[in-house]
């Protein structure tokens, strides 16, 4: 009897540690499937982009443009992509022979679409910067700016330092952001993610004044009565210019060329005069704002 008792025993520690076992080797299994799967924050790491060969063979290019910066990248009332790097971009895609596929981005978004290879070249206004070359790879200039800064007509900022201890508005990931942070510690940022959000925030009061490439704010100001740009030209002169995936040597140098072989029709400036033109007529000076063939005069 004693012995059928211990055997009971026994066996019922043995069932307790198997079960226990089991049961450790299943979560550890799980665990391990958890990590294999890809997670939202895993998405977003470095992918591999596509080599111009493959791009050719695929017979579509991914372009990363912004669609609601208006002339530069914009959706038009047709749901078509329209503005000065839309109009680049078309070119690529023809002179490469493949069809285009634009993709909508941000400002803060722009070096993150290429590091996971999301779109081949990002034509979204992309100022060159250090920070930003250390991420990605810049080919030649087509576009040269500088910040500036609107406000409405009837309180007037016509220098940086008037916006001490006020609310400027800027877009996330813009050199405007990186600009104010540096060197005016003492003004409020308020950060969007889109540069629509941006400018309804400045009609809504929401903030003294905005700040972004001046071109841009120039083209805006132009288009919204009671507002003006009276900061013009804030910081260094930039460079804008397409980027591509860093170590995409291939497709880099394809574009270099391209910039350097448009010089010879003044597509740049063909470009100003079709989209750029219309919006700022007599307030700007192509030759002060448009590259041809990647140098700077």
């Amino acid at each position: 009897m004693k012995k059928s008792k211990k055997l009971i025993t026994l066996l019922f520690v043995l069932t307790v540690i198997i079960a226990a076992f089991t049961g450790c080797k299943a979560s550890s299994e799980k665990e391990t499937a958890k990590e294999a799967k890809p997670t939202g924050a895993e998405s977003t790491s470095a992918g591999t982009a596509r080599a111009l060969k493959e791009i050719k063979e695929s017979g579509k290019i991914k372009i990363g443009v912004f669609s609601d910066k208006k002339p530069f990248g914009y959706v038009d009332e047709s749901g078509k992509y329209q503005g000065y790097d839309v109009y680049f971009g078309n070119r690529i895609a023809k002179d490469l022979g493949v069809e285009v596929e634009y993709v909508a981005v941000e400002a803060a978004s722009r070096v993150e679409y290429l590091v996971t290879a999301k779109v081949d070249i990002i034509l979204a206004n992309f100022t060159v910067t250090k920070e930003r070359a250390e991420q990605v790879d810049f080919a030649l200039p087509y576009m040269k700016v500088a910040l500036g800064v609107v406000s409405p007509e009837d309180a007037l900022i016509t220098e940086a330092e008037q916006l001490n201890g006020k609310t400027l508005i800027v877009s996330k990931g813009t050199t405007a952001e990186t600009y104010f942070t540096e060197n005016y510690p003492d003004v409020k940022l308020l950060k969007f993610d889109q540069y629509s959000e941006a400018y309804n925030a400045l009609l809504d009061g929401r903030g003294e004044a905005l700040s972004t490439d001046n071109t841009e704010v120039l083209a805006w100001a132009i288009e919204n009565k009671g507002y003006l740009v009276g900061v013009e030209s804030l910081g260094s002169l930039d460079t804008i210019a397409p980027a591509v995936q860093k170590g995409n040597t291939e497709l880099l140098n394809w574009i270099n060329e391209e910039i350097v072989s448009l010089a010879d029709e003044k597509f740049f400036h063909e470009n100003y005069e079709e989209t750029l033109a219309p919006t700022y007529g007599d307030a700007a000076d192509p030759d002060s704002l448009v590259v041809e063939g990647g140098v700077i005069e």
